[in-house]
């Protein structure tokens, strides 16, 4: 397989997220973790960047070759952030 198969089938990958009870989140699409720790996970997904809030947060299951991500704690917050050229359609729409 090349290496623009393997692109092409990482950017069909499906993004979701499982939440049960506030304290367990599984997600696919996760291409990267910017950053972490108790309080704060960074993740770029196929679909932007998320942060997620939280207390005592721990990553448990991380594989970025599947795209699968799960972990425990009390999840306060999920945010996606805009992307800057979604950013600038915008602005350019209806700046």
């Amino acid at each position: 397989m090349s290496m623009n198969g393997k692109g092409e089938e990482a950017l069909a990958r499906p993004h979701s997220l499982q939440m049960e009870n506030r304290e367990k989140l599984r997600l696919t699409g996760v291409s990267d973790v910017s950053g972490f720790d108790e309080n704060l996970i960074v993740l770029s997904t196929d679909m932007g960047e998320l942060s997620i809030r939280g207390e005592a947060l721990h990553i448990d299951k991380i594989d970025l070759d599947a795209g699968l991500l799960e972990l425990r704690g009390r999840i306060c917050e999920l945010c996606y952030e805009e992307t800057a050229a979604a950013s600038s359609l915008w602005k350019r729409l209806f700046g």
